[in-house]
C-alpha cells in the first residue's frame, strides 16, 4: 500500500484505528529523511497490511508539537491506537524490518496490561 499524507485533520482517525501505523515525521530539507523515504515507501509496498504515513513538520508544525517531535526524522509506530514504538534518526531496511516484525508480534492485551499499569503508577505520583 503506497504511503499517505498524514495531516492534522486525519492523524488521530489514522493512528487510533485497529491495526498497524507507522509514521514517519519529516521535512523537504532534512538529508536524513530525504534518505529514509524511499526505505519507509519500499517497506510500506512490502506490507500492505500495514499503514504507512508520513507528517510534513513544516506543513503540520501544531501535529509536530503535540507528537513532541524534537529530531527528524522520527519514526512513530501504533498498534490498535496505542503507541508501541518511537525513535528519531533513519532507520536502514534491515532495521526497519525487524521494527516491523516486532510490532507485528506484540501481545497487544500484554501491552495494554503494561499501559494500564504505567498510568495507575503515575496516577499515585
Amino acid at each position: 500500500m503506497p504511503t499517505i499524507e498524514l495531516t492534522h485533520d486525519v492523524f488521530e482517525t489514522t493512528i487510533a484505528s485497529e491495526g498497524i501505523t507507522f509514521v514517519d515525521f519529516w521535512a523537504e530539507w532534512c538529508g536524513p529523511c530525504k534518505a529514509f523515504g524511499p526505505v519507509f515507501e519500499d517497506a510500506s509496498n512490502k506490507h500492505p497490511d500495514v499503514t504507512f504515513g508520513k507528517v510534513d513538520t513544516e506543513a503540520e508544525q501544531a501535529l509536530s508539537q503535540a507528537a513532541n517531535i524534537r529530531s527528524i526524522p522520527t519514526l512513530m509506530a501504533f498498534r490498535d491506537g496505542v503507541l508501541v514504538f518511537s525513535q528519531p534518526g533513519a532507520l536502514p531496511a534491515a532495521s526497519l524490518e525487524e521494527v516491523i516484525t516486532a510490532v507485528k508480534g506484540l501481545d497487544m492485551e500484554d501491552v495494554r496490561k503494561q499501559v494500564a499499569e504505567a498510568q495507575e503508577q503515575a496516577d499515585k505520583a
